[in-house]
């Protein structure tokens, strides 16, 4: 699925990742982040955990642990993380996703 081109647009976030490994697209607003991960190449996720996060599967799957509990999901599959909960993940490449973020501030713009 190619995004349209107003998303492709979208100021992209600072992580610790290769844009060449992940690209993103995000808009931020003081309630919450909202970020499409696209995945280049396989990525593994530590646990890790931080204030809730929600989101979808757009392409492709997702090997996600919550709390303990391993699923994996497709396109159209949502998954929701409560705040503070534990949480790792594995993405194959040409996986995308749609994420929201509770934290405005979990990741920066690069503008």
């Amino acid at each position: 699925m190619d995004l349209p081109d107003f998303i492709q647009t979208l100021d992209a976030i600072d992580l610790p990742i290769d844009e060449e490994t992940v690209s993103t697209n995000a808009i931020q607003s003081d309630k919450g982040l909202m970020v499409i991960f696209t995945i280049h190449q396989d990525v593994s996720l530590p646990p890790h955990s931080h204030r809730g996060q929600w989101g979808t599967v757009l392409e492709g799957s997702m090997e996600l642990t919550i709390g303990g509990e391993t699923r994996i999901y497709r396109p159209g599959d949502s998954y929701n993380i409560p705040s503070g909960v534990e949480h790792s993940a594995r993405l194959p490449a040409g996986t995308k996703v749609l994420d929201l973020f509770e934290e405005p501030d979990r990741y920066q713009l690069k503008r």
